[in-house]
C-alpha cells in the first residue's frame, strides 16, 4: 500500500517552488523587459532581480537541489580548469569537449554547432588574469572554509562565531593561521584575493556618486586635511575620489600598515595622495580632519574589536566638524540582497566576522560614542555610506 505522506512529499519535490508568485513575476519580467535600458544599471538590475525571482519561484525543489548541489560546484571546476587549459597545449580533445559542453549548458559560452562555440562577455573576461583569479582564489581558499561551516557550527553548539583564531577557515584549510596571516605566507593566493576584491568592486555604485560630497568642502582650506583613508590599501578610493571630484579642496592622506604603504608607493601612488604608515588599533595621529574614511574595515571584526578601533579614532575628531564615513554593506531588514548575504557567510567562514543590519550598525556605533546622521544607499546590493559624528 502506498504511503500517502511519501506521495505528498514526492509531489512537492516535482512541483514549482512558489507557484502563486509565478503569474505576477512573469508579468513583471514582461513589463520591465519592454522598456529596459540595458545601459542603465538600475533598470538592468531590476529586470535581473525579477528574472532571478521568477526562476526561484518556477523551478521545482528537485531542480533547485540539482542547481545548488551539482551545477554551481561543477561550473566552478569547469571554469577554473578552462582557465588553466587556456595556458596549456596538447590537451585531450575529449576532455576539452566535456568541459566546453558544461560551460555552454551553464551559459558561460554559446554553442554554434557540434563542438563549435562562441565567446560571451563572461568568457572574454576570463581571458584577463586579474578577473580570472577569482576562481582559483575561491576554489583554493574560500570553498574549504565555506564547506567547513556546518561541522564547525555543530562543534560550537550553534553559537554565532566570534573567534577568528578558531573558525571555519582554520578547519577547512587545515591551518592555525588567521586568514590574513595565511595570505601573507601564500603570496599567490594573496594576489588572487586582491584581484578578486578588485573585480568585486567593478561596476558597483561608489559612495562618492550618491553621497553629498560637496557638503565635505565646508570649512576646508587647501592646507587642511579633507580625507584620511584608514586602512586604504594602495589608495584606490582616494584615486577615484580625486578623479571624480578634482575640485575638492584639502589634502588626502592614505593610511595602512607599513608594508602596505610601501606597496602603495611601489604601485605609482599619485603625488596628490600622502602615504602614512599607521595601525588603526593605535591613536589616530592626524587631528581635526574633515572626514575619516573606512572602506570594508569594520566588517572584518567583531563588535568589541570595532569598539577599540573607533575609540582610538574619537580623540582625533573635532566635535561639530569631523565626520566618520564608513563604506560598508548594510543588510536590509527584509528582502536582503543575495550578494550581501553571501559576503556575510564568507565573512563568517574566513574571519568569524559579519555584515550588519542598520539596527546593528546603530547599536555598534552608539555604544562606541558615535551617532549616525544618515545611511546613504543607492541600489539594492550596493555598499552604503554610513555618515557619523561624535555623539
Amino acid at each position: 500500500m502506498a504511503d500517502p505522506e511519501l506521495h505528498n512529499h514526492q509531489s512537492i519535490l516535482i512541483s514549482p517552488n512558489i507557484p502563486e508568485q509565478v503569474p505576477g513575476l512573469v508579468e513583471k519580467v514582461s513589463s520591465l523587459g519592454k522598456t529596459v535600458d540595458l545601459n542603465n544599471a538600475k533598470e538592468r538590475s531590476a529586470l535581473l532581480e525579477a528574472v532571478r525571482s521568477l526562476m526561484y519561484a518556477l523551478e521545482t525543489p528537485r531542480e533547485a537541489m540539482s542547481r545548488q548541489c551539482w551545477a554551481t560546484n561543477t561550473c566552478l571546476a569547469a571554469i577554473e580548469s578552462g582557465i588553466e587549459l587556456a595556458e596549456e597545449t596538447g590537451a585531450d580533445a575529449l576532455l576539452v569537449g566535456r568541459l566546453m559542453k558544461h560551460l555552454c549548458a551553464m551559459g558561460t559560452i554559446i554553442e554554434t554547432g557540434p563542438n563549435e562555440y562562441r565567446r560571451t562577455g563572461f568568457a572574454q573576461t576570463m581571458a584577463i588574469k586579474r578577473f580570472a583569479d577569482s576562481y582559483p582564489c575561491t576554489a583554493n581558499c574560500f570553498n574549504q572554509a565555506i564547506l567547513a561551516i556546518p561541522a564547525y557550527l555543530k562543534r560550537i553548539q550553534y553559537r554565532n562565531p566570534s573567534n577568528p583564531k578558531d573558525c571555519p577557515f582554520q578547519a577547512g584549510n587545515r591551518t592555525y593561521q588567521l586568514f590574513f596571516e595565511y595570505l601573507s605566507s601564500n603570496p599567490d593566493i594573496a594576489r588572487q584575493f586582491n584581484n578578486h576584491m578588485g573585480v568585486y568592486h567593478q561596476g558597483r555604485p561608489s559612495w562618492m556618486d550618491f553621497y553629498d560630497v560637496r557638503s565635505l568642502y565646508t570649512g576646508v582650506g587647501p592646507d587642511d586635511v579633507l580625507i584620511v583613508d584608514m586602512g586604504g590599501n594602495i589608495g584606490h578610493d582616494l584615486s577615484e575620489f580625486k578623479r571624480k571630484w578634482s575640485d575638492a579642496p584639502g589634502r588626502l592622506i592614505l593610511q595602512d600598515l607599513p608594508e602596505v604603504i610601501e606597496h602603495a608607493k611601489e604601485s605609482n601612488l599619485p603625488s596628490y595622495i600622502e602615504p602614512m604608515a599607521h595601525n588603526f588599533f593605535t591613536e589616530q595621529p592626524v587631528k581635526g580632519t574633515r572626514a575619516y574614511f573606512m572602506h570594508s574595515v569594520l566588517h572584518d571584526w567583531r563588535d568589541d574589536v570595532c569598539h577599540d578601533i573607533l575609540r582610538k579614532l574619537a580623540p582625533a575628531m573635532k566635535r561639530g566638524y569631523s565626520k566618520l564615513l564608513i563604506n560598508e554593506n548594510v543588510i536590509s531588514e527584509t528582502e536582503a540582497s543575495w550578494e550581501i548575504t553571501s559576503v556575510d557567510m564568507i565573512l563568517m567562514a574566513l574571519l568569524a566576522a559579519q555584515e550588519r543590519t542598520a539596527t546593528q550598525w546603530h547599536e555598534l556605533l552608539e555604544s562606541a560614542g558615535y551617532k549616525i546622521t544618515k545611511i546613504w544607499t543607492d541600489t539594492k546590493g550596493a555598499e552604503s555610506l554610513i555618515e557619523c559624528e561624535l555623539a
